[in-house]
């Protein structure tokens, strides 16, 4: 995304909506600054100028985009972008406007950015998860102490409206689980894995070819977009702090065929999911105190669970509340329209705002539960293993599981032929147990006599 350089700046415009230049009507006008202008950018920017009537009758102010931040101006733009609302200088730039739309990414010079024009009384609308992930309470401080609006919608799942109903739909309820695929890549690369075969290489470059992927697509594939928006969901659902830094995180890059072979004979998919569970509380058998549990890694979804049929870079989240049960948000969660729908959505909320007065929901952290660590997840493991074909084998295998307290839910053995003859393929799928005792029982398999070796291990989810 084209970013833009920072300047010095020269002054600030008033936060009232009535403050700035009339229409020809003499109706109030609402000035808008765009910080970046890549393909989020450039397509608000576009749709800013295309929809200005029907946006100012839905707000009640014109919208009256009054420069676009960037870095490089000489650069080929998008068709609809006006080169004369063009600048490299951003900080001078946010000190005149009453609302600023961020989608440079990244923290720097986002941050100092959002804080400026927070300074100046300018509302921000933002699509940064990274930085939301990183620095949210000090955005929401700042916001709270300058008496404006933070928005950030389509930082989290492009156009799927997910922030809102977590932040106002179901405040009056209680959330207990979120499970998303939210990364529309690393969802594209498993559905090529497991619908053409694919590795995970080839799969890869399919996706960069048809710009689904970045040249660098460490951010997707290692599960760190993943990770940073996780940490913005449970946040909004369990009213706690949670930073990216406090997601355990794992990408697919070591996902095999062979993974996505296991997956399909029981009746399953690989998805990378994003997790956030409330646990403990007293309910449990352990009468653990509350916690949250925030993850990222792939698990296998049974393909009668509706995160199962999210198919290509499509996103969706799968919210579990005790009042409203069950809900699931669907749709495109990246590119240019979609993600500029959601920012759209938000600038109209913000300037309803400004114009008739009051503020939208700030942050909710009373909660404060501990984020629990990964070893203390519950989940469920599938085991692929190749053993000795003899007598006693799989009672020894049962065994180890008992020793380190995992309960076995179903074991099916086939006999291995050609060069493997005296082996036998074990795949072991389990009751829930903590993931430290899972983990622990598969390194104690790796170590058994019984084993020749352990060629598969995944977690399993939405059991």
């Amino acid at each position: 995304m084209d970013e833009p350089a920072t300047g010095t700046g020269r002054g600030r415009a008033s936060g009232d909506a009535t403050a700035g230049d009339a229409t020809a009507g003499g109706g109030p006008v609402l000035r808008v600054a765009l910080l970046g202008c890549g393909v989020v950018g450039s397509e608000v920017a576009r749709q800013l100028q295309e929809q200005q009537d029907e946006l100012a009758a839905r707000v009640g102010a014109r919208l009256e985009l009054v420069g676009i931040a960037v870095r490089r101006p000489g650069r080929t733009r998008a068709a609809g972008v006006d080169p004369s609302l063009l600048t490299t200088d951003a900080d001078e730039l946010v000190t005149r406007a009453d609302l600023v739309v961020e989608v440079i990414g990244g923290i720097e010079p986002a941050r100092g950015l959002v804080l400026r024009a927070m300074e100046h009384g300018a509302s921000v609308v933002t699509a940064n998860k990274a930085l939301l992930a990183e620095d949210g309470p000090r955005l929401y401080a700042a916001a709270d102490a300058a008496g404006v609006d933070l928005y950030f919608e389509a930082a989290v799942a492009g156009a799927i409206p997910i922030v809102r109903p977590l932040r106002d739909s179901l405040v009056g309820d209680r959330v207990e689980r979120v499970l998303g695929v939210v990364n529309g890549t690393t969802n594209f690369v498993l559905d090529q894995m497991d619908t053409t075969g694919a590795d995970l290489g080839d799969a890869v470059q399919e996706a960069q070819s048809l710009g689904y992927a970045e040249a660098d697509p460490t951010a997707d594939v290692e599960g760190f977009d993943a990770a940073a928006k996780a940490a913005i969901i449970a946040s909004l659902a369990f009213h706690t702090r949670v930073r990216a830094a406090d997601v355990h995180r794992e990408g697919i890059t070591a996902v095999t065929a062979a993974d996505v072979a296991a997956a399909r004979e029981a009746g399953a998919v690989l998805k990378l999911l994003a997790i956030c569970e409330r646990t403990g509380g007293g309910d449990g058998p352990d009468g653990a105190p509350e916690g949250v549990s925030v993850r990222v890694h792939p698990a296998m979804v049974p393909r009668e669970h509706p995160l199962a049929g999210v198919r290509g870079a499509y996103n969706a989240v799968f919210v579990e509340a005790r009042g409203a049960g069950s809900l699931m948000f669907y749709g495109q969660g990246a590119g240019g329209a979609p993600t500029a729908s959601a920012v759209l959505g938000d600038v109209v909320a913000v300037a309803r705002h400004r114009v008739g007065g009051g503020r939208g929901s700030s942050e909710s952290a009373y909660a404060d539960l501990p984020v629990r660590p990964m070893g203390e997840a519950v989940t469920r493991y599938h085991v692929r293993l190749e053993v000795h074909d003899r007598p006693g084998v799989l009672a020894q295998v049962a065994q180890v599981f008992a020793d380190h307290g995992a309960s076995v839910e179903t074991v099916r053995q086939t006999p291995l032929g050609g060069d493997a003859q005296g082996a036998a393929a074990l795949v072991v799928a389990t009751h829930e147990a903590p993931d430290a005792a899972l983990a622990a029982t598969v390194e104690a398999l790796a170590a058994s006599s019984a084993v020749l070796g352990v060629t598969s291990v995944l977690r399993v989810e939405g059991v």
